[in-house]
């Protein structure tokens, strides 16, 4: 009888076999993420290594984008201590920028010398539109994740339709959007939390 009444167990979750595995890992994220890694982290992240669900990189994301700082790297960085404290996020660090650095300095010698060049402005500019389109359609794909979300998807949809309105149209300071719409969003989240917990502390007394 007792079987019936258990819930299923939860799907075990992948985590990375060692530091060297971690280190790796952002690596090879580092080196697919020409123009940017946010797409391409949360395709290996979520869907190849299974590291994060959905949910919890929304979360652990909007983290890292409040911190100051460049948001992978610190995702980088909490994602590395979650798992090997110190040593992992210091390993998950590195792995991003080691080779990547390298490269870098090897292209910004080879670019000076083309950079005036009409090919190459236009090669620049051809790349900004197909990051645009990368990290547009990272969030749509993240979109689903929040039908979970404690503020509901239409309170999580007008917050996000009024901070792009804020920034692309209005031009408003970042650091004010977020101060000012994160403000209130933390405080609803709160709210939202609150009726949660006491519908479930009155549902037994029932």
């Amino acid at each position: 009888m007792s079987s019936s009444t258990e819930s299923p167990p939860l799907p075990l979750r992948g985590r990375p076999a060692s530091i060297g595995d971690l280190f790796w890992a952002f690596t090879s994220m580092a080196l697919q993420g020409f123009g940017g890694v946010a797409a391409v982290v949360q395709r290996e992240l979520v869907e190849r290594r299974q590291w994060l669900t959905r949910e919890e990189f929304v979360e652990d994301w909007a983290v890292a984008q409040i911190l100051p700082g460049p948001n992978v790297i610190n995702l980088s960085l909490m994602l590395g201590d979650r798992y090997f404290g110190l040593r992992g996020a210091l390993a998950a660090m590195a792995g991003l920028l080691a080779v990547p650095l390298v490269i870098v300095l090897v292209l910004a010698v080879l670019f000076s010398s083309v950079s005036g060049m009409p090919v190459a402005q236009g090669a620049m500019r051809g790349m900004g539109a197909v990051v645009a389109g990368l990290i547009a359609a990272t969030g749509l794909r993240l979109i689903s994740a929040l039908r979970q979300n404690v503020m509901g998807l239409l309170a999580c949809g007008a917050f996000c339709v009024t901070t792009f309105v804020a920034i692309a149209i209005f031009r408003l300071p970042l650091a004010g959007v977020l101060l000012g719409l994160g403000g209130v969003a933390s405080i609803w989240a709160w709210h939202q939390l609150g009726r949660i917990t006491d519908h479930a502390t009155a549902r037994p007394g029932r």
